[in-house]
């Protein structure tokens, strides 16, 4: 076998055939979500909540509990967000993209520090810290929590999350032996940053014609 595809796909070895579909289809939804993320269309909500859901179980069965809540999390705020992004706040336009308040920022601060805490418990409470992983799995569902919240809101700001926490989630997928997954986030990491921009232009041009 090729040491490279052994290097970056061997461990599927030991894994069964249909969990490995299931993380591939789950990969694929994940990238259309965050695409129609960077579109600024309402897909992103349905197809991100079929990642999601087959990431939870897939999560729970391999006994990553930081990830498994971090796509628990993704399916409740792709509820309320796609509620948002269709609220109408007058006759004619919906939740348009907008930068984050000072209000919100004093929330998204205090979501990632209620994250925090709230992880510490669960692992404590599940014996999970037994290496380095479980404090960064803590820090990465933190950032990532305020990402989901801010996108649901439409802010500018929540593609900054989300290239921070795609950053470190690729090496830190690949050493937990989920080669898709990691390469998803890479994928990711490119289109946050594309989606970063093209909502950023979004808001200069609706100022302009303001």
């Amino acid at each position: 076998m090729n040491p490279i595809f052994e290097f970056l796909f061997g461990q599927y070895a030991e894994y069964e055939t249909i969990d490995i579909v299931l993380e591939i289809t789950a990969v694929i939804f994940g990238f259309l979500s965050v695409w129609f993320s960077k579109q600024n269309n309402i897909l992103v909500f349905p197809t991100g909540m079929v990642s999601t859901v087959i990431f939870v179980y897939l999560l729970f069965k391999w006994g990553l509990l930081g990830d498994m809540m971090i796509n628990g999390y993704y399916f409740i705020m792709s509820v309320y967000g796609w509620y948002v992004w269709t609220r109408k706040v007058d006759d004619e336009h919906v939740t348009p993209i907008s930068k984050t308040s000072f209000n919100e920022k004093k929330i998204s601060i205090t979501i990632f520090l209620a994250t925090l805490l709230f992880v510490f418990l669960v692992y404590q409470a599940f014996g999970k810290w037994t290496s380095w992983v479980a404090y960064v799995d803590t820090i990465t569902t933190a950032i990532f929590f305020v990402g989901m919240w801010l996108m649901a809101r439409r802010k500018l700001e929540n593609w900054l999350f989300w290239i921070v926490g795609d950053i470190i989630s690729m090496p830190l997928y690949f050493y937990k032996g989920f080669t898709f997954t990691s390469l998803q986030y890479l994928g990711f990491t490119f289109i946050a940053i594309f989606g970063y921009l093209a909502w950023k232009k979004s808001i200069n041009n609706s100022l302009q014609t303001a």
